[in-house]
C-alpha cells in the first residue's frame, strides 16, 4: 500500500511537516537543541467533504498552506532568536492580506498592464493574453532567481532540501537516519516551488481565452479564477507525483528544474532537524 501524504516547509533554521492530522515545527536552537512545537489540525475539508473533491481541494490546500506556513515561519523566527514573540491573530491576517496583495500587483497587474505596449502590434486578445502569461513567468523565475542570491535565504533552502530528502526516505519506507536520508535527491515533484510554477503554466492556458477587456477587468478576472488556476494545477502535482505515465511527467519537470534555485544541499544538522519534524507527525508505530 502507497503511504498516506506527507508535505512540509522550510522555516527559519528549522522544517514544519504536515500530515496525519498534525503539523510539527522542528527549529535548530542558537543553544544547538532542536525544539518541537506540534498541533492538532482540523481541515476545512474534514468538516465540509465537499471541498475534498478534486479541483476544489487544491484551492483548500494552498490557503491553509499558507496560514500554517506564516505560522511555523513565527514560532521558528521566536525559537531561532530573530523575533522576541510570535504573531498574533491580527498581526497573522496582516501579513496574510498583505502577502496577497504585494502578489497580485506583482504577478497580476504589472504583468497584464506591461501587455499594453503590444497594443500597436493590433494582435489577437489570445496573444496578448499569452504574453502576459509568459511576462507573469518571466518575473516569477526572476524574483525566485532573485531571493535565491540572498545569502540568509540560501541557508533556509538548505533546510528546503532537508525536507525533500526526508520525506522521501520516508516515502521509501525506509529508517529516518542521516544516512539514509542523505542518499535521496533533494527535487521533489510534490514542492511547493513546482505547484508554483504549474500555477503559472495553467494560468497562461486558462486566461489566453478571456478575451482582452480593460485593464481592471483583466486584473478582476485573474483573481477570480485563481482558484480554478490552482485546483487544476493541484491536480497535476497530485498525479503526476506518483504516476508513471510519461506526459505527466514531463509535465512536472520545470518545477524540478526551478528546484535547483529553491533547494541547496544540506548538512547532517539539518536532516536530523528535518527528521524530528517529520517524526512528530507520523503515528509512533511507523517511527
Amino acid at each position: 500500500m502507497e503511504k498516506p501524504l506527507v508535505g512540509g516547509q522550510a522555516v527559519i533554521e528549522g522544517v514544519m511537516m504536515r500530515g496525519f492530522g498534525k503539523v510539527a515545527t522542528a527549529v535548530r536552537e542558537p543553544t544547538g537543541n532542536i525544539a518541537v512545537e506540534v498541533k492538532n489540525i482540523n481541515s476545512i475539508g474534514d468538516r465540509y467533504p465537499i471541498l475534498k473533491k478534486p479541483f476544489l481541494r487544491g484551492s483548500v490546500s494552498l490557503f491553509e498552506s499558507l496560514i500554517l506556513g506564516l505560522k511555523s515561519l513565527s514560532y521558528s523566527a521566536k525559537m531561532a532568536g530573530e523575533e522576541d514573540e510570535q504573531l498574533n491573530d491580527k498581526e497573522m491576517a496582516g501579513t496574510i492580506i498583505l502577502a496577497i496583495v504585494l502578489a497580485s500587483i506583482l504577478f497580476i497587474a504589472i504583468p497584464t498592464g506591461a501587455v499594453k505596449f503590444f497594443d500597436s502590434l493590433n494582435l489577437d486578445s489570445f496573444f496578448l493574453n499569452l504574453f502576459e502569461g509568459i511576462l507573469r513567468l518571466v518575473i516569477f523565475i526572476a524574483y525566485i532567481f532573485a531571493i535565491s542570491r540572498m545569502k540568509d535565504i540560501q541557508r533556509v533552502f538548505q533546510y528546503h532540501g532537508a525536507e525533500h530528502k526526508t520525506i522521501f526516505c520516508y516515502e521509501a519506507d525506509l529508517p529516518l537516519t542521516v544516512e539514509n536520508v542523505q542518499k535521496f535527491p533533494r527535487l521533489h515533484p510534490r514542492c511547493g516551488t513546482a505547484f508554483l510554477l504549474i500555477v503559472m503554466l495553467v494560468s497562461i492556458f486558462v486566461f489566453a481565452f478571456l478575451g482582452w477587456p480593460d485593464l481592471w477587468l483583466r486584473i478582476l478576472s485573474r483573481i477570480i479564477l485563481l482558484p480554478v488556476v490552482a485546483g487544476i494545477s493541484y491536480e497535476i502535482i497530485r498525479s503526476a507525483a506518483r504516476s508513471t505515465n510519461p506526459i505527466l511527467r514531463i509535465a512536472i519537470m520545470p518545477g524540478l528544474w526551478l528546484q535547483y534555485l529553491t533547494t541547496r544541499p544540506p548538512d547532517d544538522e539539518m536532516i536530523e532537524v528535518a527528521i524530528a519534524s517529520l517524526n512528530a507527525v507520523i503515528p509512533s508505530d511507523e517511527n
